[in-house]
């Protein structure tokens, strides 16, 4: 396992981030995502009756909705050992197949690093 503060300053921020939204909103998982400009979008799992969304799916799809064409990396805090293959494409349909995609515990430590692709 890697610490998160092995990470540099901008994806221990999406981690922070992602940790953030997961204990705050009390959902399974919290993500974030950082686009081609820097700026970053959190969110948290959606679980409506008619809706149902992963958290980092609905980090990209806020990240695309205010304007993101790219994206330089994504995060999930999760019990997850893994991030999903449905996830993994929503930020390679954004960020392309060498995005990186960050795995935190919830207790913010790096579980692991994989590319969307």
């Amino acid at each position: 396992m890697t610490e998160s503060t092995d990470l540099g300053p901008e994806d221990r921020k999406i981690v922070t981030l992602a940790r953030s939204v997961r204990a705050r909103n009390s959902v399974p998982e919290g993500a974030a995502v950082r686009d081609e400009t820097g700026r970053t979008y959190a969110a948290g799992t959606v679980a409506l009756e008619s809706l149902k969304l992963s958290a980092l799916q609905t980090a990209v799809a806020m990240a695309v909705a205010s304007g993101a064409t790219s994206l330089e990396a994504a995060a999930v805090v999760t019990e997850s050992g893994s991030a999903s293959d449905a996830d993994r494409a929503a930020v390679r349909d954004l960020g392309g197949p060498d995005t990186p995609v960050l795995l935190a515990g919830p207790d913010g430590t790096l579980r692991s690093s994989v590319t969307a692709g």
